[in-house]
């Protein structure tokens, strides 16, 4: 029910209730996963996770599975609100890189630009789609790399 009145709000929706509906998803909330921010023209995302109880791993860091999920729907969710809603915007795939143990809270930053919506409305324009990769970085506490995540993300133009 709320998935759908944001997804037909689309870019209209504040970005501050965005990341508190976000934030108390089922999934996100069980995890510990907090958005920290939606700028409002949802080019830039920020999103955290704290180190409790629930979300170790059987040697006291950060659950592999948290560390992909706090990346999981964000790159989507920027490139649907800043293409509209002539445009389908699937996450295809992942791959994820642990570099080192999150020991401490980490945090996941998504940018895009003018640059990259560009490239995808001209990849797109004659209806074909395009697949393309997006990295995002999980650090911890320090500024120190944890782990790297590859977004790999469909865009397509609707037919009319």
């Amino acid at each position: 029910m709320i998935t759908a009145v944001l997804r037909k709000m689309g870019s209209r929706t504040p970005g501050w209730l965005v990341a508190r509906l976000i934030s108390i998803w089922p999934p996100y909330f069980g995890a510990g996963i907090k958005v920290v921010e939606i700028s409002s023209d949802y080019r830039y995302i920020k999103v955290a996770l704290k180190q409790v109880w629930y979300n170790r791993n059987y040697v006291g860091t950060q659950f592999g599975g948290s560390l992909y999920a706090m990346t999981d729907p964000f790159f989507m969710l920027m490139l649907i609100n800043n293409l509209g809603q002539d445009y389908y915007v699937w996450d295809k795939g992942a791959t994820i890189d642990f570099v080192s143990p999150g020991k401490t809270k980490v945090t996941v930053e998504f940018r895009i630009d003018e640059a990259l919506i560009g490239k995808v409305l001209q990849e797109t324009a004659s209806g074909d789609k395009y697949i393309f990769d997006l990295p995002v970085q999980v650090v911890d506490a320090k500024g120190e790399l944890v782990a790297t995540v590859l977004k790999k993300l469909y865009v397509r133009k609707k037919k009319k």
